[in-house]
């Protein structure tokens, strides 16, 4: 099927904004929230992780369902269940309810993100299906980068209530927009895998050698990377006191740092394999983790140290995930919705356990994070460097 890849490229990363829309809106908001609930701040940091649970879940239901019944009907009812389930987190006055709520509204996230990827890779192949998601992924991360700013604002108006308003009339956008300008992109003559052919599917991806290399990049990658979001609220608002109104400025850094990466990638994949930009990118994370380790162990963390390493980490979520995606489904192009499927479903329950991990102790320190961060980067080198071939 041949479509405009720029326009590709808006639609699946305007769908793909909702889940750090979901996730990022609301960390400004996250003493507040824990105030409405009668919860302690780092035990409402877990509704993070129960989002990401719930993603993961989402993603291994729904993957395998949008190759058979097709993307766009998985899509708009995943967007139904996200809108609804957002207007009902405004209700909540418990914190069980909260992250029972935010459970509901994961499923529905991860039911519309599965989609983005397999949609790219019925459209795009090799070089260019790169190319396309690193133009994806940089302006998808205009979401992390704006939503702190907004669920500030919308804090600010009116309170935490708000911005899950806003999310709901969000996924309602979504709806209307993907509804009338994306058409079904999966091949419908395709034969549907039955439930026993998908568990197949499923296994025919785990057993593959080189393709469980990428998947381990991008899962430990995205660990690192939710041991930090998961730490921040505590990180910057307690640990270094900034106010809510700074909060954004210092979070949005690290969205620069990855949208600037994702073009530096684009550039790289002229004269550099994919593989070669993915092992530069988890080298990097490596060293920077080693220095957050160092810097607390040495007792000289400062803001300005924790935010420069901390960005150096995050930005080569840009060289990573995209490289390590498009490689995958160069193996799986036959099922990629179902590859992409149990591809989130890692990621995401590794982004969940690694903020477990960093919230569920109440740890007043910095160590939670950085040793995350740290066992996090050495699992993705040491995957992919033994498990895909070097090129």
């Amino acid at each position: 099927m041949q479509l405009n890849p720029r326009r590709v490229a808006l639609l699946v990363a305007a769908n793909t904004a909702l889940a750090p829309f979901a996730i990022d809106a609301y960390l400004p908001a996250m003493s507040s929230l824990a105030d409405s609930v009668k919860a302690s701040i780092h035990h409402t940091e877990l509704s993070i992780s129960v989002f990401l649970f719930g993603f993961a879940l989402g993603q291994l239901l729904f993957g395998p369902l949008s190759d058979r019944v097709g993307r766009k009907p998985v899509l708009m009812g995943g967007l139904v269940v996200f809108a609804l389930a957002s207007l009902m987190i405004t209700q909540v006055e418990s914190l069980p309810t909260l992250l029972a709520w935010r459970f509901v509204q994961a499923l529905g996230g991860g039911a519309c993100v599965v989609n983005s990827a397999a949609i790219v890779r019925d459209c795009f192949q090799g070089r260019e299906a790169a190319r396309v998601m690193s133009t994806m992924a940089m302006i998808m991360m205009l979401a992390p980068l704006v939503a702190p700013a907004v669920g500030s604002l919308l804090l600010y108006v009116a309170g935490w209530w708000l911005i899950f308003v806003f999310l709901a009339a969000y996924a309602g956008f979504l709806l209307w927009l993907l509804s009338t300008h994306l058409p079904e992109t999966r091949d419908m003559t395709l034969p549907a895998a039955s439930p026993r052919q998908v568990l197949r599917n499923y296994a025919s991806v785990l057993t593959h050698k080189e393709g469980m290399g990428y998947i381990c990049a991008v899962a430990a990658s995205f660990a690192g990377l939710f041991a930090f979001v998961t730490a921040s609220p505590f990180l910057y608002l307690e640990y270094f006191s900034l106010s809510p109104a700074l909060y954004p400025f210092v979070f949005g850094v690290n969205v620069v740092v990855i949208a600037l990466s994702n073009r530096v990638n684009i550039y790289l994949l002229k004269n550099r394999t994919p593989q070669q930009n993915l092992r530069l990118g988890l080298a990097v994370q490596f060293f920077a983790a080693s220095a957050l380790v160092l810097m607390t162990l040495l007792g000289v963390a400062s803001l300005p140290l924790v935010v420069v390493l901390v960005m150096m980490f995050t930005g080569m979520i840009g060289l990573i995930t995209p490289n390590a995606i498009s490689s995958l489904l160069d193996h799986f192009g036959h099922i990629s919705a179902t590859a992409t499927a149990l591809l989130g479903g890692i990621q995401f329950s590794s982004g969940a356990l690694a903020g477990v991990m960093v919230g569920l102790f109440e740890v007043e320190h910095l160590w939670p994070m950085v040793l995350t961060m740290l066992a996090a980067s050495l699992v993705g080198n040491i995957g992919v460097r033994r498990l895909t071939p070097k090129q």
